[in-house]
């Protein structure tokens, strides 16, 4: 069974992480982005991440 897709891209994904200071531990190759180097800890902040970036969106729409 093949790895499902994601629905956030690995471009954000990335971007958090270099926000977090740990973007040097993820490979780039050819748009192929390998996660293998971070802890699970790291991981579960790009989550984290990605939750109050979307929270953030949200309350910027309810304001509107």
């Amino acid at each position: 069974m093949g790895r499902n897709r994601s629905i956030v891209s690995d471009e954000v994904k990335y971007e958090i992480a270099r926000e977090l200071g740990f973007a040097d531990k993820i490979k780039v190759d050819n748009g192929a982005y390998d996660y293998s180097e971070i802890t699970t800890r790291e991981a579960g902040l790009i989550v984290r991440g990605l939750i109050q970036k979307a929270e953030e969106m949200m309350a910027s729409q309810i304001r509107r």
